[in-house]
């Protein structure tokens, strides 16, 4: 069996296996790191999940028409999407 051919060597200072190992780990870092940062946003992205439903105990007190109106016009700043 004859030996199998060696691959050519890259001209210059990319001959050099320190260089080709550096810009490996390189190229796998940036890589890693990329798919680390997509994964974070994503995870960022989705909705959280409704908040339960807190008793208060100013529920069972009945408001006044105009705390009523006061209230749903906080409310009405508050929500999303909504103009002012």
């Amino acid at each position: 069996m004859s030996p199998l051919p060696s691959l050519p060597s890259l001209p210059g200072p990319f001959s050099d296996p320190r260089v080709i190992t550096f810009f490996g780990l390189l190229a796998t870092s940036v890589v890693a790191g990329a798919t680390f940062a997509l994964r974070a946003r994503a995870r960022r992205a989705q909705p959280a999940a409704p908040l339960d439903r807190v008793w208060h105990p100013q529920e069972t007190v009945p408001l006044t028409p105009a705390e009523e109106d006061a209230f749903g016009e906080v409310v009405s700043r508050l929500s999303v999407g909504h103009p002012r």
